[in-house]
């Protein structure tokens, strides 16, 4: 078990400086970018497509995070539901049907281009409460120095409703705050 004085943020200001040629970038990608119209596939080729500019990011030296929607959308198609489900308990449980799978074809695309790839799920405890958010932010920090993409998604399985951070827009500005991101994109086919 760590105590609460390891949990202290790491020396961000030295990384910035030691690495001032490359950022760090956190990219967003919604669930109508990742999946057909319908809802009942995945767009394969848009999916390949981001896999192969991150890695491409990464190669240039930069930092890469992805937020990505897709898990209760992933879910459904597994389970051949016809519409996302309202009943929270519902909604949790085909999102970690679909979490796992969606990590699966990620963990395909990346693996084929030698790049690793880790899961963070996160709530809003853990980006509101002090020692959850420096482990978080080390966590990050420590997967970055290793040349690892996170790929972070709301912990819907444990989130009520009282306490999620909302969507995924939400969760990319608090994940770009938390590391000090250079840049924070937001993909999405969805008009303004």
């Amino acid at each position: 078990m760590s105590s609460a004085s390891e949990a202290t943020p790491q020396d961000t200001s030295s990384r910035k400086k030691s690495q001032s040629q490359s950022l760090t970038i956190v990219l967003k990608v919604g669930s109508s970018s990742l999946a057909t119209a319908d809802g009942k596939y995945l767009h394969l080729s848009i999916i390949c497509a981001l896999v192969e500019t991150i890695c491409s990011l990464m190669k240039a030296g930069h930092r890469v995070v992805l937020v990505s929607s897709g898990a209760v959308s992933v879910g459904c198609q597994r389970m051949g539901l016809d519409k996302r489900p309202t009943n929270l308990n519902t909604k949790q449980a085909i999102a970690a049907i679909g979490q796992s799978r969606l990590m699966r074809v990620y963990d395909d695309l990346f693996s084929h281009l030698a790049q690793p790839i880790a899961q963070v799920l996160l709530t809003r405890e853990n980006l509101s409460r002090s020692h959850h958010y420096y482990n978080a932010l080390n966590t990050f920090n420590e997967l970055l120095r290793l040349g690892v993409v996170p790929i972070v998604n709301e912990n819907d399985t444990v989130s009520v409703e009282e306490l999620r951070v909302g969507d995924n827009d939400t969760l990319s500005a608090l994940v770009a705050s938390l590391l000090q991101a250079d840049l924070l994109v937001l993909l999405t086919d969805v008009d303004a």
